[in-house]
C-alpha cells in the first residue's frame, strides 16, 4: 500500500482541530443517489460544503437516529408521510443559495467536502516540504485558487485547441479530433469507454455509445415543453464562441443546435439505452466502415489510442449509421463551430471571469435554478478531486472511518443478505429453476466496505503550477491512458469505482459486488449508537437497494459470475415484468403541481423503484431476523418497525428548485428524493399496519394491487 499523503504533524494537527468521528463509479449499474445520474453534470450542483469553519464531525440524530424535532405530527402518516416524518424540517430549511437541491446526501456530502478541504489545505500548508502526491494535490488547488493569474491568462489556455480546430482541412481530421477528445476536451458523436466485458467479465473490452448532444436528453431538443430551455441554449453556445473568438457566432450558433437537433433524432430514448438485451452489440473494428459508412472510423480509433481492440461493444447500435450519415452530410464549418462550442463549454470553469460566469448562468443558474456560483475553494476541492480523488481518499479514511466500522457494516449485510435469501424461498411467484440460479447469484455478491485495500498511483500524472487547464486535460489523458491499456487484460476485481469520500452506493453487475464507501457510513445511514430499527430503516435499506439492483429489471439479465446470460424460465420472466408495470404505472401516476405535464419516466427509473421496494422490505425482514423472536422496545411511543419506516423516510429528506426537479425529471433516472421516502412503502402491508393506514388514507393501495416483486 502506498504511503499516505499526510505527514505525521499534519494528522496531528487535524486531529486536534477535528477529532474524527466514525470518481464516479466506473461500473455503477445500480447507484443509490442521484450523483450516479451522469447526465446530470450541470443539472444537480450538490457539491457544495459549509463555510471555512464548517465542523467536520458528523452529527447525529436525536437521541436515538430520528430527528423527531423534524416532524410534522399533525400530518397523517397514510395522508403523507414525507410531511409526517420531515415536514417541520422541510418547512424550516432553506436550499443553500449555491445549491439547486438540498437533503440528507447533500448534508453528508457537504461534511465530505469540508473534511477534503481540511486535508487539501494541510498539504497546501506544508509548502516546499510536501513530496509526491501531496505536493500534487496542493499544486491543483493552489493553482485554482490564484485567481489573478487565471484572470491575466484570458482566453490564452483555450487558445491552442481552437485553433487546432480552425486548421482541420477536412471530415478526415475532425475525425482525429474526435478521437482525441476521449483523453481531452471536445465533441465526438461516438464515446468510447473501457469497462469488465459483459458477456466475459474477466476482461476489459471497449465501448461504444452515442454522444453528441450538449443540453442533455434527446427529449430536451423534441418536446414542445422544453422550448425555452433550447432557446436560451442557442444563446449560450453563441455567447461562448464569441468569448472564444469564432467567427459568426449567431449564425454559427443556430447551425450548431440545428445539427445537434438532427442528432437527438437519431439517438436512443433513455428506456432503450437501459435496456441490457440490446445493449451489447460487438463489432470488428474492421467492420465499422461498412455498418456505419461515412466517417473516418480507422482515423478516429487511432486518434483514440485503441488500435490494439480488435472490436468495440456498440451500445445503440441501431443509432451508429444515422450518426456517421449525419457526419457525412453535415456542413465542414458547421462541425468544426460545433466542435469549438463544445471545447469552450468543456473549458469554460477553468478559464478566467467571463467565461466561469457564462457557463454557471445557463449551466447551473438558468437549467438548475441555483442563485449563485459556489465559492472558489468548494470548486477548488472538486479540481483536486477530480484529478486525484484516491490520493486524497488515502487520507479521509486514516482520519474518518473508525475500523469498527466494517465489522458492524459486515453483520448488517450478512443480515440483510440472510434476508434476502428467505424471501427466495418464500416467493410464490417464481419457479424452483430460477429460485436456484437466484440462489447461487445471492451467494456469490462480493462485498466493499469503506475503501480499497490498494490505492491509485499517481506518479505519472504532470502537475503544473499556474497551469490549471493543463492540469484538468493531462488528468484526463491519464485516465484515459490508463483505461485504454486495460483493452483485453484481466480485470482488476479489487478495484473501485468510488472513493471513499463519496456520499454514495453502488451495485456492479459485471462484478456481482457491493459497495459501501467511507462517507456514506454515517448519520443518518449508519450510526452504531442507534436504535437498530433506525440503521435496519436507513443504510439496511440502502444495502438492500445495492442487492436487489442484481434482481431488478436490468440486473436480473446477468448472472452470479457477472456474464450478460437469460437465466430466466418464461413463465418467471413474464410475471416478473407484469410486477414491474404495475410498479412503473405507480410511478407514472405522481404529479408535480410546480411543473406541469412532467412526470417520472417509469421504465428509466425501473431499477431504481424496484432497488428501493425490494431493498427495504429485505431490510425489514433482516430486521425481524435480528430480533431472534424477542419483541422489539418502543421508544418515545414508537414501535420498532415504525421507527424502521422512518429511518428510511429520513434519509431521502430532499427540498428541490423547480428548474432543478424538472432536469432530474429529464435526465435522471432516479425518482426524485421526497418520492422515494414514500413511494415504495405503500407496497408494503407491514407499513399499513404500522400506522394504522386505512383505506380512506390518500397513500392507500389496495391489497390485490399492490406490487410484490422481492
Amino acid at each position: 500500500m502506498k504511503t499516505s499523503l499526510l505527514s505525521a504533524a499534519t494528522v496531528l494537527a487535524l486531529a486536534i482541530a477535528a477529532p474524527a468521528s466514525a470518481h464516479d463509479a466506473r461500473d455503477a449499474a445500480g447507484c443509490l443517489d442521484i450523483a450516479c445520474d451522469t447526465s446530470l453534470l450541470y443539472a444537480a450542483d450538490d457539491s457544495g460544503a459549509g463555510s471555512a469553519g464548517a465542523s467536520v464531525a458528523a452529527d447525529r440524530f436525536g437521541s436515538w437516529g430520528i430527528d423527531t424535532a423534524g416532524m410534522d405530527r399533525d400530518v397523517s402518516p397514510g395522508a403523507d408521510f414525507f410531511g409526517y416524518v420531515s415536514g417541520t424540517w422541510a418547512a424550516n430549511t432553506d436550499i443553500p443559495s449555491d445549491k439547486s437541491m438540498y437533503g440528507s446526501f447533500l448534508v453528508l456530502r457537504d461534511l465530505s467536502e469540508a473534511r477534503v478541504r481540511g486535508l487539501v489545505e494541510g498539504y497546501v500548508g506544508q509548502g516546499d516540504a510536501a513530496t509526491g502526491d501531496a505536493a500534487k494535490v496542493a499544486t491543483l488547488y493552489r493553482s485554482f485558487l490564484d485567481e489573478a493569474a487565471i484572470e491575466a491568462l484570458g482566453a490564452k489556455p483555450l487558445a491552442p485547441h481552437l485553433d487546432a480546430i480552425r486548421a482541420v482541412a477536412d471530415k478526415d481530421a475532425l475525425a482525429d479530433l474526435m478521437g482525441a477528445a476521449s483523453g481531452s476536451v471536445g465533441a465526438t458523436l461516438f464515446r468510447l469507454g473501457v469497462s469488465d466485458d459483459q458477456r466475459d467479465p474477466d476482461r476489459y473490452t471497449l465501448y461504444m455509445s452515442q454522444s453528441g448532444l450538449g443540453l442533455g436528453d434527446r427529449q430536451m431538443y423534441l418536446d414542445e415543453k422544453f422550448a425555452p430551455q433550447r432557446e436560451r441554449y442557442v444563446a449560450y453556445i453563441a455567447q461562448l464562441l464569441q468569448l472564444g473568438g469564432w467567427n459568426d457566432p449567431k449564425g454559427n450558433a443556430q447551425r450548431v443546435f440545428d445539427f445537434e437537433k438532427a442528432v437527438a433524432e437519431a439517438h436512443w430514448t433513455r428506456a432503450e439505452s437501459r435496456d441490457r438485451s440490446r445493449t451489447y452489440n460487438p463489432v470488428e473494428r474492421a467492420d465499422f466502415a461498412a455498418t456505419a459508412p461515412g466517417f473516418n472510423w480507422e482515423r478516429y480509433f487511432a486518434a483514440a489510442g485503441v488500435e490494439q481492440a480488435s472490436r468495440a461493444v456498440v451500445r445503440q447500435d441501431s443509432a451508429m449509421p444515422k450518426l456517421a450519415g449525419l457526419f457525412a452530410d453535415a456542413d465542414l464549418d458547421t462541425l468544426k463551430a460545433w466542435q469549438a462550442f463544445h471545447v469552450t463549454d468543456q473549458a469554460a470553469p477553468l478559464l478566467s471571469e467571463a467565461f466561469v460566469d457564462a457557463h454557471f448562468d445557463f449551466r447551473s443558474k438558468f437549467l438548475s435554478g441555483q442563485p449563485e456560483q459556489k465559492e472558489r475553494w468548494k470548486r477548488g476541492v472538486a479540481h483536486a478531486e477530480e484529478a486525484m480523488g484516491e490520493a486524497i481518499g488515502r487520507d479521509y479514511v486514516q482520519l474518518y472511518f473508525p475500523p469498527d466500522a466494517k465489522a458492524k457494516m459486515d453483520e448488517l449485510v450478512a443480515n440483510v443478505k440472510a434476508a434476502m435469501g428467505a424471501r427466495l424461498d418464500q416467493l410464490e411467484w417464481m419457479g424452483e429453476d430460477t429460485k436456484a440460479e437466484a440462489r447461487a447469484k445471492l451467494a456469490g455478491f462480493g462485498l466493499k466496505i469503506g475503501h480499497p485495500e490498494t490505492w491509485r498511483d499517481y506518479a505519472a500524472l504532470e502537475v503544473r503550477d499556474g497551469d490549471v487547464l493543463g492540469n484538468a486535460l493531462r488528468s484526463a489523458a491519464f485516465e484515459w491512458d490508463y483505461d485504454r491499456a486495460r483493452i483485453g487484460h484481466q480485470v482488476d476485481k479489487a478495484e473501485w469505482g468510488m472513493t471513499p469520500q463519496t456520499v454514495n452506493a453502488y451495485y456492479s453487475s459485471v462484478k456481482n459486488e457491493i459497495v459501501f464507501p467511507a462517507a456514506i457510513l454515517q448519520p443518518p445511514f449508519f450510526d452504531p449508537d442507534a436504535d437498530p430499527a433506525v440503521n435496519y430503516g436507513a443504510i439496511g435499506g440502502v444495502i438492500g437497494h445495492e442487492i436487489i439492483h442484481g434482481f431488478d429489471d436490468q440486473g436480473r439479465k446477468s448472472d452470479g459470475g457477472g456474464l450478460l446470460r437469460d437465466w430466466w424460465t418464461a413463465d418467471d420472466a413474464a410475471k416478473f415484468e407484469v410486477q414491474a408495470a404495475k410498479l412503473g404505472a405507480q410511478y407514472e401516476a405522481f404529479e408535480f403541481p410546480q411543473l406541469p405535464g412532467m412526470r417520472i419516466n417509469g421504465k428509466v427509473a425501473m431499477g431504481e423503484n424496484i432497488g428501493d421496494l425490494g431493498g427495504l422490505t429485505i431490510a425489514l425482514g433482516a430486521y425481524r431476523r435480528s430480533l431472534d423472536g424477542k419483541p422489539a422496545p418502543v421508544i418515545d411511543g414508537f414501535s420498532g418497525e415504525q421507527r424502521l419506516f422512518m429511518g428510511w423516510a429520513q434519509v431521502w429528506r430532499t427540498l428541490w428548485r423547480d428548474d432543478a426537479l424538472r432536469q432530474q425529471l429529464v435526465n435522471g433516472t432516479h425518482s426524485p428524493g421526497h418520492i422515494r421516502a414514500f413511494a415504495p412503502l405503500r407496497n408494503i402491508d407491514a407499513w399499513y399496519d404500522a400506522f394504522d393506514v386505512s383505506e380512506s388514507d390518500p397513500l392507500w393501495i389496495a391489497p390485490e394491487d399492490r406490487v410484490r416483486i422481492w
